[in-house]
């Protein structure tokens, strides 16, 4: 299951959020071998303090955890995906959004009262 949290400081009052948790949810499943939509969850949140380089402009942090199919090729695909749809949809530059990416053993996950 690939989990992607994204903080950002940009504030999410009067943003559709749940259309950019579709639009990372469809890049994300059709990025990563093996998944589907069925399997990604998106937590954004917004209006967190962050800053880059000593400013306040908009930024964002994301990590993506995933049971399996990431790799250095994927996450760039990845990267640039998010990325996209971060600028696109809040206006938050490219170069101010970083992402840590992290291949996890199914025993690292909880899910339905037991483990993967």
């Amino acid at each position: 299951m690939p989990a992607l949290n994204i903080s950002t400081n940009v504030s999410l009052d009067g943003v559709d959020v749940s259309a950019i948790q579709s639009e990372a949810t469809a890049k994300l499943a059709k990025i990563i071998a093996g998944k589907t939509e069925a399997d990604v969850m998106i937590v954004l949140r917004g209006s967190i303090p962050i800053s880059l380089g000593g400013s306040q402009e908009p930024a964002a942090f994301g990590e993506l955890v995933s049971i399996g199919g990431l790799s250095p090729e994927v996450n760039k695909n990845l990267s640039a995906a998010i990325a996209e749809v971060l600028e696109t949809k809040l206006g938050i530059p490219k170069s101010r959004i970083f992402l840590k990416f992290y291949d996890s053993q199914g025993t690292h996950f909880g899910w339905n009262g037991s483990t993967f």
